[in-house]
């Protein structure tokens, strides 16, 4: 029974600590752009590779 006052405040503790890195996030705008990564990864802008050169001692 004694662990359990240790336990609790750790667990308080690290609740607190996620609740502050959530709002730090929401603040440093971590969130705003939702569907930019989903739509960039479909977007073919790479350029193309040259031709390989074929060499004939093969």
């Amino acid at each position: 029974m004694s662990v359990l006052i240790w336990l609790i405040p750790v667990a308080l503790a690290m609740g607190a600590i996620g609740l502050v890195g959530f709002l730090w996030s929401l603040r440093n705008g971590q969130y705003d752009d939702m569907d930019g990564a989903a739509q960039r990864i479909l977007m073919d802008d790479d350029t193309p590779l040259p031709p390989k050169r074929q060499d004939d001692a093969g």
